[in-house]
């Protein structure tokens, strides 16, 4: 029983089991709800691991159907964005750090062995084998922003360890070494911005540029910290930024201004995974440069998708204070990315759960209506389930790794600042975001 936090044996008895989540005999405090919560999702990345590799599945279906047969197949970028939920896991008791070791020893011979690159790793892996997944016809290759995902969270993971005892010191080196075998270079073609893809048979041929605004903004910080192959400020400011025309004007609503153009969606933002997936690991509090300060950029955003769905135009069942939050994830056509003027009826828990470092009581309300109100149809032995929907009666019991591993690491730096703490004290990032002229906080 030591895997279960003591407030949820003291709530609900002995007999719980982490693989099916107890209804409470009480009304949880707000401390108690997120300790429940995040144990949960912490589950998904370590009862829910895939076997032979350790790593995040793509995605875990309670029923059992996978329609295209990948309960096997691992997400590199999934995987990274759920690691700061483990180091948590271990601060919290729920683990060990021995158990930890044990399991960062096994991702690592895996990504070791992996189909890589230039040192960048594809989005989808067969987790028992290593080999690539494609993830499109022509995304069989190196998917650079993914590599970006995971490569934030295993240098949160080296720097954890990095003191440690021979074996964690040992973790910290190999992640190290994988750290610099990555060739960020090589996706610039020569040119000043990053691209996205490069396959074996089809080279550049998808000739996605990371231009900005969307989720990507970690790619760049990370190609810029790079101690081995960096790229030049010129990248980031000609390409990411558009030569300043990542800037935005009259772009926000509900009287919350934005600052960058947010690709796709000007005048309302983006999905709200695109305040989430950079910043799991980059602390945004503090994070300026000449486009933007990026905390307030994420708290508008945020508050501009909650307020979309409280004003609700299209009056979908059940939107409102305590139930909101439009991002990419399962919804009534399969999968769709969510936010104000794609709006489908269908809320996205990790939406606002992981915005919680943003908007904490507006969050936490809408944690406490899931979880109180309508309880088994959306939270399962992972945490809060993908989707839900109770205009359409859509409650599908299935998970997806790039929800969860936002909700439990944004609910870690929330409590502790845990991730953030230990990224942002890097030198190498450090460097980085000084090379691409931005100010920071510094952790104390």
């Amino acid at each position: 029983m030591k895997n279960i936090p003591i407030l949820i044996l003291l709530l609900f008895g002995s007999c719980v089991q982490a693989e099916k989540p107890p209804r409470p005999k009480v009304i949880l405090t707000d401390e108690q709800l997120l300790d429940t919560v995040q144990y949960y999702t912490f589950q998904y990345f370590w009862k829910g691991a895939e076997p032979n590799s350790g790593m995040a599945p793509e995605r875990i279906h309670i029923d059992g159907v996978y329609p295209d047969n990948d309960a096997h197949i691992i997400t590199t970028g999934g995987t990274g964005m759920g690691l700061i939920g483990i180091l948590g896991a271990i601060e919290r008791g729920w683990i060990s750090r021995q158990e930890a070791v044990g399991r960062f020893q096994k991702m690592l011979t895996f990504l070791e062995k992996a189909d890589r690159w230039n040192g960048i790793w594809p989005h989808w892996l067969d987790g028992r084998t290593g080999r690539v997944k494609p993830f499109s016809p022509k995304d069989d290759g190196a998917d650079l922003v993914e590599s970006a995902f995971l490569m934030q969270g295993l240098l949160v993971v080296r720097e954890y360890f990095k003191s440690g005892n021979e074996a964690e010191k040992s973790i910290a080196a190999r992640i190290d070494k994988l750290w610099k075998e990555m060739d960020w270079t090589f996706h610039t073609q020569g040119k000043d911005v990053l691209y996205w893809h490069w396959s074996p048979r089809y080279g550049w041929e998808m000739n996605f540029p990371l231009e900005g605004y969307n989720e990507c903004l970690i790619a760049y910080v990370l190609a810029a910290a790079s101690p081995t192959h960096s790229i030049s400020s010129q990248a980031y400011h000609k390409g990411w930024a558009r030569s300043g025309g990542i800037r935005a004007t009259n772009s926000g609503g509900y009287g919350f201004p934005l600052q960058l153009r947010h690709n796709g969606a000007e005048q309302l933002g983006g999905p709200l995974f695109w305040a989430h997936y950079s910043y799991l690991s980059l602390n945004p509090k503090g994070l300026k440069d000449q486009y933007a300060d990026y905390w307030l950029e994420n708290v508008n955003q945020t508050l501009i998708n909650r307020a979309w769905c409280i004003e609700n135009p299209k009056k979908f069942k059940g939107y409102g204070e305590n139930l909101w939050g439009l991002t990419a994830s399962y919804s009534i056509n399969f999968y769709d990315a969510h936010r104000p003027g794609n709006d489908t009826g269908v809320i996205s828990p990790t939406a606002a759960i992981s915005s919680i470092v943003y908007t904490p009581e507006e969050s936490m309300k809408v944690i406490r209506n899931l979880y109180e109100n309508y309880g088994e149809k959306v939270f399962g032995p992972y945490g809060f389930y993908d989707a839900m929907s109770p205009e359409h009666n859509f409650f599908p019991q299935r998970y997806l790794a790039i929800d969860q591993g936002p909700m439990v690491s944004m609910i870690e730096n929330y409590r502790s600042g845990l991730g953030w703490k230990l990224f942002m004290q890097i030198p190498e990032i450090q460097n980085g975001l000084e090379r691409l002229g931005f100010s920071y906080q510094k952790p104390n």
